[in-house]
């Protein structure tokens, strides 16, 4: 019964994140006139409306704008990642490119090169509309001139393996980038631009959702080379990457736009959907489904492992005394883990999670923990993330696998796949960051003190 509470409640999540929904919602043609984030044009008054849509939920969200404003869209372009838009259904004159994704690749360096050349002739007449969601950094890989994409690929992979926070992941890119960190607005000047976003970043900070590319950057060369420094990459980053870094410090390569600048009076940027309205339907469905909910927090931080810990304890608190809930009950967090990788295995931040926790529950009935992407693509694999309870590792265990042997290693996708605990559900055309759902059910001896 648990995993079946746990399908409807991730549905119901995933359903209130709808991208093309989203969109509906905040971008509008009344009277003549398109209304967007809260501003509006005459239509009549616009020579062209160009669209730029980057991210894992790139396509959706292209195709309700297309719908929307039909023969005034002139042009547009797309990039999102592979085998996303296998049932895009856009018009000739809004391609596609799907590219790599965590680590860039040649696609995105030539749909990130696409739109710098859309915007090439952009007027005051103009307005850009761009779409943007989690991925979009990867997916846009437009390094410096100096830098090669082959040293841009190595760097993003240094960075993803020492469990830097996508903070720091992204100051270092937007430093390395031509689109990054308020580039793509600056690009797109002198025509008006409004950036429609859907968050996949923990606690929503616009400038670090796919780094940034319509948005002022707070960060520094001296913040990318201190993340370096922080996580012992100097020596190992490839040398144009430092002495780029380094040539930033001494003054002699020019700043990310910063807030305040005058470019962004004509740059307006809104958040159309986020981690918490997904746990927010998380926990409505969960008490629908006669649970005692609670959202804890949406800004989930850490490594993967320690998360899972703390996932645990709440989980047990509820089954043996009823703390912080009365079974049944249902916690639901959102946010972003991190893993420091130190095997050569396979997995994602959630999986390891789903790993960690099977591995504190062992034994235990009733408890079933759910650590979801909400893209349906949790790290580097076919999978969402898992959902596990206090038989997997009996079941692994029965099967010859080592719960805490697939830790060392970093490898728990083989290991959840063979206990059935894998979450498989393909791309879910949305990315609003992972979530994880705890179900402790009706069925517990409380202890009262």
């Amino acid at each position: 019964m648990l995993r079946n509470d746990l399908k409807e409640i991730r549905q119901a999540a995933l359903s209130a994140v709808d991208p093309a929904a989203a969109v509906r919602r905040h971008l509008q043609i009344v009277e003549g006139e398109l209304r967007v984030a809260g501003e509006s044009w005459p239509l009549a008054e616009l020579e062209r409306v160009l669209l730029l849509s980057a991210g894992k939920a790139a396509v959706p969200l292209a195709e309700a704008a297309v719908e929307l404003l039909g023969a005034h869209l002139e042009t547009g372009l797309v990039v999102t990642k592979y085998e996303h838009a296998t049932s895009a259904k856009l018009p000739a004159r809004v391609p596609v490119i799907e590219a790599g994704h965590p680590v860039p690749d040649e696609a995105g360096h030539h749909g990130a090169a696409a739109m710098l050349e859309l915007l090439a002739e952009s007027s005051p007449r103009d307005l850009v509309l761009v779409l943007l969601s989690g991925g979009g950094s990867a997916l846009l890989p437009l390094p410096v001139h100096g830098v090669t994409l082959p040293e841009l690929q190595a760097t993003t992979e240094l960075l993803l393996r020492s469990g830097a926070t996508i903070t720091e992941l992204n100051a270092v890119r937007k430093h390395l980038s031509r689109l990054k960190g308020g580039q793509l607005a600056r690009a797109a000047a002198p025509a008006p631009l409004v950036a429609l976003i859907l968050s996949d970043v923990v606690g929503d900070p616009l400038d670090v959702i796919a780094s940034g590319p319509t948005v002022p950057d707070p960060t520094t060369y001296a913040d990318a080379w201190a993340v370096l420094g922080r996580y012992g990459l100097r020596p190992e980053a490839p040398t144009a990457v430092r002495m780029h870094l380094r040539a930033g410090l001494a003054g002699e390569r020019p700043e990310t736009p910063k807030p305040g600048a005058v470019l962004f009076e004509r740059v307006h940027n809104q958040i159309i959907g986020s981690n918490r309205q997904a746990a927010l339907a998380a926990v409505d469905t969960a008490r629908r489904l006669g649970y005692q909910a609670l959202l804890l927090t949406t800004f989930v931080e850490g490594e993967a492992r320690e998360a899972a810990q703390l996932a645990a304890t709440l989980a047990k608190g509820i089954r043996r005394h009823g703390d912080p809930l009365a079974p049944p009950a249902c916690l639901v967090w959102g946010g972003e883990t991190t893993v420091t990788v130190r095997g050569t295995g396979k997995g994602g931040r959630n999986q390891e999670l789903a790993l960690a926790a099977a591995q504190a529950l062992a034994g235990w009935e009733e408890i079933a923990i759910m650590a979801l992407a909400t893209d349906g693509t949790d790290g580097p694999t076919d999978a969402a993330g898992a959902v596990v309870d206090g038989s997997t590792v009996q079941r692994a265990r029965e099967l010859g696998l080592d719960p805490q042997a697939a830790l060392d290693q970093n490898d728990a996708y083989p290991f959840l796949a063979a206990t059935g605990d894998l979450l498989r559900l393909g791309p879910t055309g949305t990315n609003v960051n992972d979530l994880l759902v705890i179900l402790v059910g009706p069925v517990a001896r409380i202890e009262h003190v």
